[in-house]
């Protein structure tokens, strides 16, 4: 299965590659341009909506995955179904804004395929609950897939940060996959590892032209999709073995930080939280040094800091829990640090 895998995921990298180039050029032409204004973290007007790259590049790897048979049909359907519903919706987001209640029904239906096609059990067994107690994790994975949608899109703001989160955290989630104890079936821990593989080579074919200064931007339909993939992905890996799904957790733990210290600190300021803002951590930082600057030490934090917590949960020498809270609590620190959540 490796030789499929490996060269789907090099037609994945090609497709999103070329696929943002030919973005870029039709945004240029048709004046689909993301124009600076006072919550904006750049200073030029961008072409906007690269982001249809990779969910086209994903979602056609995945079917070919899925007809190789390398992906069972109800892991490719889980993953296709709920990132074209993601991505539909933040495509339309990006033509002309859609209301708040049709944007979340359509993000809590995605959820919903993710969480129907994954099945809820596996994460069941991974926080260490008995199977009926399913019905309760249900309803918590529901908004935690919903969370993970909107926060990546909350935290798509400064120039290929967005890309190089996903990257780090599926090339970061590979390793974990490896220093896992055996569990299960070789084909679950193949199916993972193909999504995983798929996932970031698209994305990577996209940060050619993300990465700062960025040529085009991701838009809704980009980091929607790509929020409700880390979602689906760590589901899945609780399937293959619940340590992890708290190794995903800790990975994601830079982006999941910032975008809840900065959502309780605007809730706690009485502001509309759900209204654009450019009060995340990272986009005070990226204000104090520079996008190139901030993009790399997120990339550094998810390898240098995150993964080796990661890893230790994965190999059972630490309890996923206690990883996350010795993990994320120097990301608290700094994310207050930096003023989550404050105006300029």
């Amino acid at each position: 299965m490796v030789v499929p895998i490996a060269l789907t995921a090099v037609a994945a990298f090609f497709v999103a590659l070329l696929l943002t180039q030919q973005f870029r050029h039709y945004a240029l032409a048709k004046g689909l341009m993301d124009v600076p204004n006072a919550r904006s973290s750049h200073q030029l007007p961008t072409p906007r909506g690269g982001g249809v790259a990779i969910v086209v590049a994903v979602l056609l790897a995945l079917s070919a995955l899925s007809l190789m048979q390398v992906l069972a049909a109800r892991t490719a359907a889980g993953f296709i179904a709920s990132g074209a519903i993601a991505a539909a919706i933040g495509y339309s987001d990006d033509r002309k804004q859609v209301s708040l209640l049709v944007r979340l029904a359509a993000q809590f239906a995605s959820a919903v395929c993710v969480l129907w096609f994954l099945r809820v059990e596996s994460l069941t067994r991974a926080l260490g609950m008995p199977e009926g107690a399913a019905l309760v994790v249900a309803p918590l994975a529901l908004f935690h897939t919903v969370w993970m949608l909107n926060l990546t899109n909350f935290m798509d703001g400064i120039d290929g940060i967005a890309s190089t989160e996903v990257i780090t955290v599926c090339a970061g989630l590979a390793a974990c996959v490896g220093a896992v104890a055996p569990e299960g079936t070789n084909s679950l821990r193949m199916e993972l590892l193909a999504c995983v593989a798929v996932l970031a080579s698209a994305t990577a074919g996209f940060l050619r032209w993300n990465w700062p200064p960025a040529k085009i931007f991701m838009g809704d339909a980009g980091s929607g999709f790509l929020g409700v993939m880390l979602a689906a992905l760590s589901l899945l890996a609780a399937a293959v073995h619940p340590a992890l799904f708290w190794s995903s957790t800790i990975l994601s733990g830079v982006f999941i930080v910032d975008a809840t210290v900065t959502l309780f600190r605007r809730v706690a300021r009485r502001e509309t939280f759900y209204h654009a803002h450019r009060s995340h951590a990272y986009q005070h930082a990226a204000r104090r040094w520079s996008h190139k600057r901030v993009t790399v030490a997120v990339a550094l934090l998810n390898i240098c800091w995150l993964l080796p917590w990661a890893l230790l949960a994965a190999r059972g020498s630490l309890h996923g829990a206690v990883a996350i809270v010795v993990a994320y609590i120097p990301l608290v620190a700094l994310a207050l640090q930096l003023k989550a959540g404050l105006p300029d």
